[in-house]
């Protein structure tokens, strides 16, 4: 069984600063509270092909995670895949960013998951929580760029 979270929210900074933002997964510590160590490889500005290594905290339970950017097209999409082997894991997930009058942006996050082995079993877990959290995790998320972004 796979399945989709997914949150929107609009941030009160412009898109092309929004996009560097989130495009620098070095960054989701700010606004996501598993993630308790990240790092690019390579440690140079995100490409197609860069690869975000991570431990994070799930129920408890640390794992290591690699993400790989698999899309960055400026200022409106970023994609990634999982590419570690955890028992639930992204299949695909993004961002989509859309610039709003008054420079602001709506930007869409969502996180494809699928289990792996026992993950199968897990994996309905995981996507109740997740999308219990989502609406939260959006605002973390703009509170978080909002913070980091100077204002225009």
């Amino acid at each position: 069984m796979a399945g989709q979270f997914e949150a929107t929210i609009e941030v009160d900074r412009p898109v092309e600063a929004v996009f560097d933002y989130l495009a620098d997964g070095r960054n989701d510590p700010q606004f996501s509270p598993r993630v308790l160590r990240i790092e690019r490889v390579p440690d140079t500005s995100t490409t197609v092909g860069t690869v975000f290594r991570s431990t994070v905290k799930d129920a408890g339970v640390k794992t290591a995670r690699e993400f790989r950017i698999t899309d960055l097209t400026v200022p409106e999409r970023i994609r990634w895949t999982e590419v570690s082997k955890n028992s639930v894991a992204v299949r695909e997930g993004g961002y989509d960013l859309l610039a709003l009058d008054g420079g602001r942006t709506r930007v869409r996050i969502f996180n494809v998951l699928e289990g792996h082995g026992v993950g199968k079993l897990l994996v309905g877990l995981a996507l109740t929580a997740a999308r219990k959290d989502a609406d939260a995790f959006g605002a973390r998320i703009k509170a978080a760029a909002e913070s980091a972004i100077d204002p225009r």
